[in-house]
């Protein structure tokens, strides 16, 4: 007999994991627009632009972080090119939100400002309906879904793995980095796409959309950790898990390993791409810098920090280092990059399971002693 579907929703947290999601509920989706919409600038509390679109990056960099931990948390799949997915998607809603700009730009012309300074006549054909909203959402989806299938199948079946395929992912997302720097690509170059003016006739920098794609983003993490939690608790999750630790005895058992290897991967990418979609109009621009492989290896780190195999640890290590990076940024501009190593180093070495592990290890001493 099948076991509903809202049961199975409802055991996907224990009681703790349950307590953080209401808590996640209620203070990314509700507090803080109420504390950026309703109350004046004058409050003590109240919560400014710059902290509403800190915080809406960071949620999307925590998407990316779950959608890490999907395959190497729980496939043993280690990815340092994911930040690819992460800006094609940027890159294709992005799309839009020049088009959208119309007449607005410097210009005043029908191309964006940097086809018209390349002296680029026409649309090249893949900006083809990318006027329409519901158009760049597809590709959104559909690109990074393409080519994490595409690299992922003869990857998966030539049964790359390890360092090796940590090694090409770097190099594709190294690759995409350098063609996109390119000016004949038709994706403004070094500069990419940026001074969005609006979305759906609504202007980009207004405090209630600000808000929306907050919120947006806010939901979107929340949608991912449930569907992602749904897919490791089930069969395919198992079997997942059984290829990480023994993938030779999982295939002597009838199973073939590169459909759920292939199949993780892919929805991977595609969370990816969501976020890079969510991204781009909150911080305002998308340029080929989104996929230097420093970016991936620095999700690979988010993970590592909030505890692999976990979920709700990637996005607390998101959190951790994105906003430890925005303040020494500031205060140490010089030394960042060195913190970066450190904590990693530290991770590493004294907290192999991560901040999130180092807790649950924290929790069950109290427990015996009790």
């Amino acid at each position: 007999m099948r076991t509903p579907l809202l049961f199975r929703i409802l055991t996907l947290f224990d009681t703790t994991g349950w307590i953080a999601t209401g808590l996640f509920v209620a203070i990314m989706l509700v507090l803080l627009p109420l504390l950026h919409l309703a109350l004046p600038e004058q409050s003590p509390f109240y919560v400014s632009s710059y902290v509403i679109a800190l915080l809406g990056k960071i949620l999307c960099y925590a998407i990316v972080a779950v959608a890490m931990d999907l395959i190497w948390g729980y496939g043993g799949i280690l990815s340092l090119g994911h930040g690819v997915f992460f800006a094609l998607g940027g890159y294709a809603f992005g799309m839009y939100l020049m088009r959208a700009i119309g007449h607005d730009g410097v210009y005043q012309s029908d191309l964006p400002d940097f086809m018209v300074f390349l002296d680029w006549k026409a649309y090249p054909w893949y900006w083809s309906g990318t006027e329409y909203m519901l158009w760049s959402l597809v590709l959104v989806v559909a690109v990074p879904a393409f080519l994490a299938i595409t690299f992922g199948f003869f990857a998966f079946r030539s049964r790359i793995k390890g360092v090796y395929f940590s090694i090409i992912t770097q190099a594709m997302t190294y690759a995409f980095m350098l063609l996109f720097f390119r000016n004949e690509t038709g994706f403004g170059g070094n500069n990419g796409f940026t001074d969005f003016k609006r979305i759906l006739s609504i202007p980009i920098t207004s405090p209630g959309m600000r808000v929306g794609l907050f919120m947006l983003s806010g939901l979107t993490l929340l949608m991912t950790l449930l569907l992602c939690r749904y897919l490791v608790t089930s069969k395919f999750g198992r079997v997942l898990t059984a290829i990480r630790d023994a993938e030779s005895r999982v295939m002597f058992l009838g199973y073939n390993p590169l459909w759920y290897k292939l199949t993780a991967w892919t929805v991977s990418a595609v969370l990816c791409g969501i976020a890079g979609a969510l991204y781009v109009p909150q911080v305002g621009i998308i340029n080929p810098s989104e996929m230097s492989p420093a970016n991936s290896i620095e999700i690979a780190i988010w993970v590592a920090v909030g505890g692999r195999a976990t979920l709700w640890g990637p996005v607390l290590g998101a959190f951790i280092v994105n906003l430890a990076k925005s303040y020494f940024s500031v205060a140490f501009p010089d030394y960042w990059l060195f913190f970066l190593g450190f904590l990693f180093v530290v991770v590493t070495l004294f907290l192999p399971d991560g901040v999130l592990g180092l807790w649950k290890r924290l929790r069950s001493r109290s427990r015996r002693r009790a």
